[in-house]
């Protein structure tokens, strides 16, 4: 019997399209959540809508009352389909939005009705008589899952332990939604004059520009004078004019002159060589700007008789004609002193920096020409006079922080987690130390400032809660302008702009970094960052009703119990949890709370009163905070995602779908995250994987996108279910894996695969989607044991899962019942099944054994596949890649039987066979002499390979795509088939329908 209430989520999603339009909107800048404030890991909003509104929205909604009852559900699907393509666009049509809205309510109501045993109309819910559907996101970070469920009218709620991903959610969630409009009834600076007289409120984003730009022009009164403008050689200009009569005060660049943009820099150390002494400078690489027929970049010079270098800007229209490497300078930490030869190494670098002996040189000053497109490149020796005084600037902090009771941030970084901080092992052991005095001074004012701001809101009668909004949207202003402004940043040489610190989700050393010019505009400035938060304000005003943003930890929800007549139960739990140590998000966001605590510390004390963010509670397996211990750190994180999904069960509504993202592009892991939410009381029910990071989702030919974000779908599980023979009597929720678990699972997985192909959905978005139905059979128990009483571990499940998953596919791929399958052999069903899910994809070794699951072949070892001279995978750093026949097929032995008479694979004999065929045909009859291999296995192999097993199609998306040359050999191949090969096998080898018997 169908379940009336299964979800769409639980049966279908157009997952190509989804991905496609997640992928795309990454590239999408104004107005977007992710331009206000720096997240990890935060997931495309489509991707969210999606997601919300398949777990609210039931299955049968788009099932036609019409029609044969054999097609109804696949034109259900169809229709499904088109509604979401349409509905997951960024940012999205208002008009398919409501829509949208209407189906979720209208779903809504009906379920209402049901529980209550009164009608419940939509209107009941539109003017407030019933509830509205509740989204629960319980590790909320970014924002982005409970702002799609505000958009498609729902009640949102969102928690995080972290205080910087709090600011962001009340930046995201209720502020703009609160305070987005212009309100004539409430005072502002920006709105139309009341009856008063008095100004009224302009709506957030009028106000927050209006106040961003106050602070940026009080700064530039304070601080103006270390970033003047530079005179311009094209115009003749030598000297700059005094600073204090052209720059603080006028808003124009005086003529003859360039706007600076960013100072480029190196850090030093003294030379090993103490007879040398020299200054020696660790910059990794020199260029400046990489694009075609424009290529730029620094060449040192060593003058003789001199202890430091010089850099000069060269410019040539190729990069040849530069005439020397920029990337050929310092390797690891290492530099060689380009006056004696003597190499710091990397330990005496480390030595020197925790000496506080490390210093910097300025190489190069990039600027801009008013009124022209285009960077220009300075050479910073060119213009010593514009080289910061880093003792006065000092003293101006010294007086700074007196004046204002602000502190230089010498709060720690995280040094244990060496991982993801690497900077303590040079000696910049603090929050301040990552920044050059000139830094540390612009952000001091900007921080200055913002709290100056707030008195002055105060002044102007604007009411305390508006107030608290601006100044919050302009403290994250400081955090953007502190994000681009510290010694760990770098400068794009292709895109010619600053670069983020975060660039890779960690704080890695930076030895040639770049200083952002605050006043010389673009989006990395103070304008452009107050242009960027101004976006997300004006775009998120019109995106619902203000969510309930609460700050603590998934493991003991502020909410009450989801039993029948509880306020706060919720209809749908959505989350996206921390995976292990992929990010050490407390770690990293220390850097922006330093920042916050100094510009609005005051305005959220139970947020801020504590020197860094809350390590205890965070779900992170983080070795450090166990003594270094990493199985500790794995079973406390563990332990912690179970506690959080139990309570998860406990505020979730009977009948109320959970959706967990899981940030990985495999199955590998998978076994962790299932036997938490089996152990909390959830039946997972599906698995969808999307690709949502920034690249195309279909790739070419010869290579397939890995699905960044697994959607797993799970269920409550409730009522008694009959035990199995070994646990009967005991009044548990226990399977027999032999009697229950098995046949079920096999039962799903052939129904998943056969529904999953039929709907298009291919590759390896086709065997994670059909696991995920697999794990149905085993997680609607709490425990599934052997006919011996032994616990059926989560992992060895998942492994049978796959096993049969990819049996099944097998038999797709070929077109032959199971025991046709397993009479080709291990490494060629291996070989198949990569291709197919993967195609020419470098895979980790987790991901890559899956493949070996009841193939009988192993990847490493002796005899595995990776091993000897006609290794089939290739085994470089960890990661693991198939090797086509352009690879292996020169080796005459390939394919050839073994000493002992054994048939070789049959990828072995079909790569030499492709190879010869396309570099010596005239050899292939003595082969084919040789190997006598089994035509049909050959042609079975051949044709999944080319694809045309699946429809007869010369190409089928569905089918095995392999690298373009091997594609195109075995189209020739095949082709010519019975030229090449039949007739020189001519001898009985049996048919296709005696693979089985063979």
């Amino acid at each position: 019997m169908k379940d009336p209430d299964k979800r769409l989520i639980e049966d279908y999603l157009p997952i190509q399209a989804i991905s496609a339009e997640a992928s795309r909107e990454k590239s999408v800048r104004k107005g977007h959540i992710s331009t206000l404030h720096l997240w990890w890991a935060r997931r495309p909003l489509v991707a969210c809508r999606a997601a919300v509104y398949a777990a609210l929205v039931p299955a049968a909604r788009f099932v036609p009352d019409n029609g044969p009852d054999n097609k109804k559900q696949s034109l259900g699907r169809a229709n499904a389909a088109k509604f979401l393509e349409r509905l997951c666009q960024y940012p999205g049509s208002p008009q398919t939005i409501a829509e949208a809205q209407r189906h979720i309510l209208q779903a809504h109501a009906e379920r209402l009705s049901a529980q209550t045993g009164k009608p419940v109309t939509v209107e009941d819910i539109l003017e407030g008589r019933a509830p509205r559907p509740k989204v629960l996101d319980m590790f909320a970070g970014g924002g982005a899952i409970p702002l799609e469920a505000l958009r498609l009218g729902c009640e949102a709620y969102a928690l995080d332990l972290n205080p910087v991903a709090h600011i962001i959610e009340l930046c995201t969630l209720v502020y703009p939604q609160k305070y987005g409009k212009p309100d004539p009834t409430a005072r502002g600076l920006t709105g139309p004059k009341n009856a008063n007289g008095e100004t009224t409120w302009g709506g957030l984003a009028n106000e927050v520009r209006y106040w961003g730009n106050w602070v940026l022009q009080k700064v530039k009164a304070e601080i103006g004078d270390l970033y003047p403008p530079i005179p311009d050689p094209e115009a003749g200009a030598t000297e700059s004019l005094r600073q204090a009569d052209m720059w603080q005060a006028r808003e124009t660049v005086p003529t003859g002159c360039l706007v600076p943009v960013a100072y480029l820099w190196t850090r030093t150390v003294r030379c090993k060589n103490p007879n040398c002494g020299a200054t020696v400078p660790l910059v990794r690489q020199t260029w400046l700007c990489k694009k075609k027929d424009r290529y730029v970049a620094l060449r040192m010079i060593a003058p003789k008789g001199q202890k430091q270098v010089r850099f000069e800007v060269v410019e040539s229209a190729s990069e040849k004609g530069l005439g020397f490497d920029p990337a050929g300078f310092s390797k690891g930490g290492n530099a060689t002193c380009p006056f004696c030869g003597t190499v710091a190494d990397s330990d005496y670098v480390k030595a020197e920096g925790r000496a506080k002996r490390m210093g910097q040189q300025m190489m190069a000053i990039v600027c801009t020409r008013p009124g022209r497109q285009g960077k220009i490149y300075l050479s910073a020796d060119d213009f010593p006079q514009f080289r910061p005084d880093d003792e006065a600037i000092r003293n101006r902090i010294e007086a700074l922080c007196r004046r204002t009771g602000l502190t230089v941030p010498s709060e720690p970084v995280p040094s244990l987690d060496s991982f993801t901080c690497k900077t303590h092992l040079y000696g910049l052991c603090t929050w301040g130390d990552l920044f050059t005095p000139r830094q540390m001074l612009c952000l001091l004012t900007f921080a200055a400032a913002v709290r100056q701001c707030v008195g002055e809101l105060e002044r102007a009668s604007v009411e305390s809660e508006r107030a608290k909004a601006v100044a919050t949207y302009l403290a994250l202003l400081v955090d953007r302008i502190a994000m681009l402004n510290s010694s760990l940043c770098t400068w794009h040489v292709t895109r010619e702009v600053m670069g983020n610190m975060f660039a890779r989700q960690a704080l890695p050393m930076v030895w040639d970094f770049a200083e952002l010019a605050p006043f010389g505009g673009g989006s990395g400035s103070g304008e452009g960052a107050l242009d960027w938060i101004v976006g997300v304000a004006e775009t998120q005003a019109n995106s619902g009703l203000p969510a309930t943003v609460t700050r603590g930890t998934a493991m003991a929800l502020p909410w009450g119990s989801g039993q029948a007549g509880s306020l706060t139960q919720f209809d749908a739990v959505v989350t996206d949890p921390p995976y292990y140590d992929n990010v050490s998000y407390a770690n990293l966001s220390d850097f922006f709370y330093v920042w916050l605590r100094r510009t609005i510390g005051e305005l959220y004390l139970e947020h801020f009163a504590a020197e860094a963010t809350p390590k205890k509670g965070e779900a992170v397996a983080e070795a450090s905070r166990h003594g270094g211990r990493k199985e500790n750190a794995r079973q406390a994180y563990e332990q912690m995602m179970a506690r959080s999904f139990a309570e998860a069960n406990r505020v979730l509504k009977p009948g109320g779908p959970m959706v967990v993202v899981y940030a990985h592009k495999t199955t590998l892991g998978w076994s962790t995250l299932v036997d938490a939410l089996r152990r909390a009381g959830f039946m997972v029910t599906e698995a969808w994987p999307l690709d949502t990071e920034m690249q195309a989702r279909v790739l070419a030919k010869e290579s397939a996108a890995l699905a960044s974000s697994i959607f797993l779908v799970a269920r409550k599980r409730e009522g008694a279910l009959t035990p199995g023979p070994s646990a009967r009597g005991r009044g548990e929720l226990v399977g027999s894996y032999e009697d229950q678990v098995r046949p079920e699972l096999e039962h799903i997985v052939r129904e998943r695969v056969d529904t999953l192909w039929k709907m298009g959905i291919a590759g390896a978005d086709l065997v994670i989607a059909a696991v995920g139905a697999g794990l149905r059979a085993y997680t609607r128990f709490a425990r599934v044991e052997y006919a011996n009483g032994e616990e059926v571990p989560a992992d060895r499940f998942l492994a049978e899962v796959e096993g049969v998953v990819l049996e099944t596919l097998l038999e797709k791929i070929f077109g032959l019942p199971g025991s046709g399958v397993a009479a080709v052999d291990g490494p060629s069903r291996f070989y198949v099944l990569w291709r197919y899910a993967y195609k020419a994809a470098e895979l980790d070794a987790g991901e890559a054994i899956v493949f070996t699951y009841g193939q009988n072949v192993e990847l490493d070892g002796p005899k595995g596949l990776s091993t000897g001279r006609h290794a089939l995978v290739e085994k470089k750093k960890g990661k693991y890649r198939l090797r086509d026949f352009t690879e292996r097929g020169r080796d005459e032995k390939l394919g050839l039987p073994a000493d002992d008479g054994t048939p070789a694979p049959v990828i072995d004999t079909l790569h030499r066979i492709l190879w010869l065929v396309e570099n010596q045909t005239r050899a292939l009859n003595k082969f084919l002499d040789e190997a006598r291999p089994d035509r049909e296995r050959l042609r079975l192999v051949a044709q999944a390979l080319a694809g045309r097993a699946l429809s007869g199609a010369v190409e089928d998306e569905r089918g095995v795509i392999t690298t373009p040359a091997e594609q195109e050999a075995l189209k020739k191949l095949l082709a010519n088939w019975r030229t090449l090969i039949d007739q020189r096998l001519a001898a009985e080898e049996g048919t296709l329908f005696d693979l089985g018997r063979k």
